[in-house]
């Protein structure tokens, strides 16, 4: 039996396209954007306009070298706008630029003439908004404001979980009490995170992030992972149990999906194995053929 190159080729090509059980995080996946009703009239509209852009440039400008950046631009005689952008933490300038430099064309997409937006991708968020207009929360503390939530799967039994859930909290809120507004952790088995806006004080950064954990607490409670957005913070977490069992503990509804993936991971290193067998299988028995002929 001869096997020919492209039969070769083909296989290989099978295996560079199998599915991966791990998924990429994309940091410019738009996650929310919220944008004023409000607009600006005819007479304010090209001003308002051409000093949004420019605020636009002086952001994006700062991303390459800062994680945060606040700055303001005057409109008329009565009128200014005020900006900012924040990336996570966690990524590089780099990917903070490429990030940053995104959101001018979506918010001029998403809230083309608002007054004041918020467009928040996965690893960067930019924010404006006019400095003459009322706040929008006006008898509420600003870092109570919950903007967005993402609740994920549930758990089936969650007594267990509950308790793991409690104790990682306490340990993020420690963590952000003595962190310089960002902190990220492994609790046992859930990844946690926090950051908050970089302005933001030690007291104000610890209050906002103890709103937030209430209300994953509340909203979220059942739930494998969670990203909670307040308008001074945000969290995130997710029940990974591959960082570490809990000795002791079975949480129904998050074995089931972890399994799925050990399952479908098993399945394909099985076909990949089998495809490489059956290569090899068939080189051997070409050779040892073209032997027998000589």
């Amino acid at each position: 039996m001869e096997v020919s190159h492209s039969t070769i080729l083909l296989s290989f090509s099978f295996l560079l396209f199998l599915p991966s059980s791990e998924p990429v995080s994309d940091i410019s996946t738009l996650v929310y954007k919220t944008c004023a009703t409000q607009t600006f009239n005819d007479q304010l509209s090209q001003s308002y306009s051409q000093t949004l852009n420019y605020l636009f440039q002086q952001l994006t400008s700062q991303s390459s070298q800062h994680k945060f950046f606040k700055t303001a631009e005057t409109v008329n005689d009565d009128t200014a706008i005020s900006g900012l952008f924040q990336c996570r933490d966690d990524i590089n300038n780099e990917d903070c630029f490429s990030c940053v430099n995104l959101l001018p064309q979506m918010s001029n997409t998403l809230c083309s003439d608002s007054t004041s937006a918020r467009v928040q991708l996965d690893g960067c968020y930019i924010q404006y908004g006019t400095e003459e207009l009322p706040e929008e929360t006006s008898g509420e503390s600003k870092t109570s404001t919950l903007l967005h939530k993402d609740c994920g799967e549930p758990v089936l039994a969650f007594f267990k979980f509950n308790k793991l859930m409690d104790e990682a909290f306490v340990n993020l809120e420690s963590g952000i009490l003595n962190s310089n507004g960002y902190y990220a952790t492994n609790y046992k088995s859930v990844k946690l995170m926090a950051q908050c806006e970089g302005d933001s004080d030690t007291c104000e950064c610890s209050n906002c992030v103890s709103d937030a954990v209430q209300v994953a607490k509340e909203d979220c409670r059942s739930s494998l992972s969670a990203q909670i957005y307040l308008d001074k913070c945000f969290i995130s977490y997710i029940y990974q149990p591959e960082l570490g069992a809990i000795p002791g503990n079975s949480i129904p509804g998050a074995s089931g999906s972890n399994n799925a993936n050990k399952l479908a991971a098993i399945f394909v290193g099985g076909a990949a194995a089998l495809v490489l067998a059956f290569i090899f299988l068939s080189l051997i028995n070409a050779r040892l053929k073209k032997a027998d002929y000589e």
